[in-house]
């Protein structure tokens, strides 16, 4: 059994901060000319950044499975969708339980998205968490809807008795964070995570934010770059160019600020570590139904719903002050099921039978995970809503090849040399495509 880093006296609180539909370029210390996120690019200068992080799937309820359980979104041969109630999942795969029997107080505010209650998973405490997978309105009243017609969304339990007239949501979640922490038992450290309702659907933003944020997109030449390009059954957005988005995204940044202060106010700051990620790709991709586009992953290749790396790369770093140093990691393939089990080795020294696996080592610099192989199965494809058709992926090492197993093909890619995937190396690498396609299919037969 592996030894904790830390003895009970030391043991650090936990911050979990994660950001809904957030693209790895939807920040402006990874690339971003419109979207402005000076609290974020702060706190990520002080981090580990990983440049090759992978949500488990391109949608949110798979993702948040996979991170949670620390492992692949596939249960019993399919992989979890809208519905899903995760309150079966047995001890030996339940970190959080593992981290409350370590002695920490845990707690989960926002966005759950996969039954009634976190705290039927092991969470000690819960707050605006449900089967909502995101809110009827970001203005209060939160589940009144804005419009004419009848809403169809679950109602986000808690929110409208703690907020009051002109509250925005993000706000609300955040000042809540804050409040428990403030508050807290101080006997025991904590392990919080903050699921960030924004920045997903419906666009809604203040109004001082979304007037600042369209007249700086006026002013921006974009150049040739066009609008929107074809991409699957749909189109795939272009441009950064939604003042909505990028008050959002903007909005976003100056909560994470608040919560940084809150920290650092209360002699916490130093000794918690803290993770910052996001869930999948930004939402730049429509299908049949054209929509309202968020966001341009460009130039990842398409976006969420997509096994191109748009839909699935995503921003991820950790800080913990005077432990680990700040630096950017640009060789580790990380998937955010190792979260968990990167927690849990630094808390406890114990690690459970998962997919996911800690990379403490990696934070360490002890070694690299360059050679990684990881895979992805998207069998709940939306060519309606986001252009994708039904298929699987995986990447080992450089290589990266997605097969679309109902049309009978697949594409090929050299992830390092080619980002954006713009090069299919099927026709020219067969051998390997073939090895790939077996390795993939192999892996699927398991489950």
């Amino acid at each position: 059994m592996p030894k904790t880093i830390v003895n009970e006296v030391e043991k650090p609180n936990i911050l979990i901060i994660h950001v809904d539909d957030l693209g790895y370029y939807d920040l402006s210390f990874t690339g971003s000319k419109i979207y402005q996120t000076p609290n974020i690019d702060r706190l990520a200068s002080e981090s580990i950044r990983f440049q090759n992080a992978y949500a488990n799937y391109p949608r949110c309820v798979p993702s948040r499975y996979a991170m949670l359980t620390a492992g692949y979104p596939i249960k019993n041969g399919d992989v979890p969708d809208d519905g899903f109630e995760m309150n079966d999942v047995p001890d030996s795969k339940n970190y959080i339980k593992l981290i409350g029997e370590a002695g920490y107080n845990t707690a989960y505010f926002g966005k759950w998205h996969l039954g009634e209650d976190p705290k039927q998973f092991g969470f000690d405490y819960s707050l605006a968490a449900g089967k909502a997978g995101s809110p009827i309105s970001y203005i209060y009243p939160f589940n009144r809807p804005k419009h004419k017609g009848v809403n169809k969304k679950d109602p986000i339990k808690d929110l409208d008795s703690i907020g009051k007239k002109g509250d925005y949501l993000t706000d609300v979640l955040t000042n809540q964070v804050i409040e428990y922490i403030q508050k807290r038992d101080s006997s025991k450290p904590f392990m919080s995570m903050l699921a960030f309702y924004a920045v997903h659907q419906p666009l809604e933003a203040k109004e001082e934010d979304e007037k600042r944020n369209q007249e700086e997109i006026d002013a921006f030449d974009y150049g040739n770059q066009p609008e929107y390009i074809q991409e699957g059954t749909g189109r795939t957005k272009m441009r950064q160019d939604n003042a909505t988005y990028a008050a959002m995204v903007e909005n976003m940044d100056m909560n994470v600020g608040k919560m940084i202060k809150m920290l650092s106010n209360e002699g916490l700051l130093e000794n918690t570590i803290i993770i910052f990620s996001s869930d999948h790709g930004g939402l730049s991709n429509d299908g049949t139904n054209k929509r309202q586009l968020a966001t341009s992953n460009y130039p990842l290749r398409a976006g969420k719903g997509w096994l191109y790396d748009g839909g699935i790369k995503v921003p991820l770093f950790v800080r913990w002050n005077n432990q680990f140093q700040p630096m950017e990691e640009t060789q580790s393939i990380i998937m955010l099921m190792d979260v968990l089990p990167t927690i849990s080795e630094i808390v406890t020294g114990n690690s459970l039978l998962t997919e996911g696996k800690s990379f403490l080592s990696i934070l360490k610099n002890e070694e690299k995970w360059n050679d990684r192989t990881v895979f992805w199965h998207s069998s709940k494809a939306r060519p309606v809503n986001t252009g994708d058709t039904k298929s699987s992926a995986i990447r080992k090492g450089d290589y990266k090849l997605i097969n679309w197993y109902e049309e009978g093909r697949s594409e090929l890619y050299n992830i390092v040399e080619d980002p954006s995937e713009t090069k299919n190396l099927i026709m020219e690498m067969p051998d390997l495509a073939k090895v790939l396609l077996t390795e993939l299919n192999n892996w699927k037969s398991n489950f």
